[in-house]
């Protein structure tokens, strides 16, 4: 029998999956699927038949998938792109919902449906004349935790977003209660002006080893930060460990963007790509200043997975105790909250312990 993903929407069958789209009064000249990179079926083109469109293919080597339709009008115009009305299913993302497609065997985490130790949050703004603005930080610690008891910290870049769209404290405090993490603070550092701070920017590394770390020191009892950072965020946790060593004891990455040329080329219109190239490719030129402990998670078929597997290696032969860890998923917040245990878990177990 077909499974459906939700109560409504695509359509699972022998391996291949089913979209559809009504549209009994032609208002629309095409319908393609909008998708990740590394989706095969990024782009995919629906056919019109019978008053509807409708898109059948092999289900993608995924666990999930988020999507949206592009419409192209008939009366013409700029493509629209809209979740799937017949699937109540979405998941949030920084640009907005996205329709969802759960294949068989995908189950979210179970940390999300068990009870977490209560929390506690302060949040407080770090001058920067280096970058000309704040660092916001939003400082989450265990309801009962006083400023003077130590604690380890995790530090995360993108914070508010790994929050809203990861659950990153609700991770902590389930951990925390179920015994598999010790009692531990969670900084969410705002990104402020995204691009610039977090591609390889030595003001931004600066700031935040010498002025954020420091003023979270300064607010409560810290001791042997972790940092985690997606994306650009993790290419910039990683450029601040190489540039400022003693910052963090540990990091986990997840997709960074860590571009090469031979696998990124066609990111070459970011602003910053020859800084963030200059950066990866000292990575095997330079001495590493500390050996920390490195996890790194990424979609197995997502485009930055080449640059990570190639990263990893590099770290590897330099000394660094390293793990990349491929999932099946892409590029998004549910990917990498799905990913936090076990990986972050392990790497905050070998760090804190």
């Amino acid at each position: 029998m077909p499974t459906p993903t939700a109560a409504a929407g695509p359509l699972t069958q022998s391996g291949q999956i089913s979209f559809r789209l009504p549209d009994p009064e032609e208002r629309l000249a095409g319908v393609r699927l909008g998708a990740d990179h590394g989706n095969p079926l990024a782009g995919a083109p629906f056919e019109r038949r019978e008053g509807e469109w409708s898109l059948t293919a092999p289900a993608p080597d995924l666990g999930r998938f988020e999507y949206v339709l592009e419409l192209e009008h008939a009366g013409g115009g700029d493509a629209e792109r809209v979740p799937d009305p017949a699937n109540p299913l979405h998941a949030p993302g920084a640009f907005g919902d996205k329709s969802v497609v759960e294949l068989p065997g995908y189950a979210p985490p179970p940390w999300l449906e068990v009870e977490g130790v209560d929390g506690r949050r302060d949040g407080f703004a770090v001058p920067s004349t280096a970058l000309g603005a704040d660092v916001e930080v939003e400082l989450w610690s265990p309801a009962d935790a006083g400023a003077g008891e130590e604690l380890p910290l995790l530090v995360a870049h993108d914070g508010p977003e790994y929050d809203r769209l990861a659950a990153l404290t609700r991770f902590s405090a389930t951990q925390i209660a179920a015994g598999a993490l010790p009692r531990h603070r969670v900084a969410l550092l705002a990104p402020g002006d995204r691009d610039q701070w977090y591609s390889a920017s030595a003001l931004y590394a600066r700031t935040l080893a010498r002025r954020v770390l420091p003023a979270i020191a300064g607010a409560v009892a810290v001791c042997a930060p972790v940092g985690l950072g997606a994306s650009l965020g993790g290419l910039a946790m990683l450029h601040a460990h190489r540039r400022h060593p003693a910052t963090f004891d540990g990091l986990l990455l997840q997709s960074a963007s860590l571009f090469m040329p031979r696998h990124d080329a066609h990111e070459g219109g970011f602003p910053r790509y020859r800084r963030i190239v200059r950066f990866v490719r000292g990575l095997s030129r330079e001495e590493p200043p500390r050996l920390v402990p490195v996890g790194l998670t990424c979609g197995h078929l997502e485009e930055n997975v080449h640059n990570n597997r190639a990263v990893a290696r590099t770290l590897a032969a330099a000394g660094y105790p390293t793990e990349l860890r491929e999932v099946r998923d892409l590029h998004n917040y549910t990917a990498w909250r799905d990913a936090l245990d076990p990986h972050l878990t392990d790497l905050l177990r070998t760090v804190w312990s």
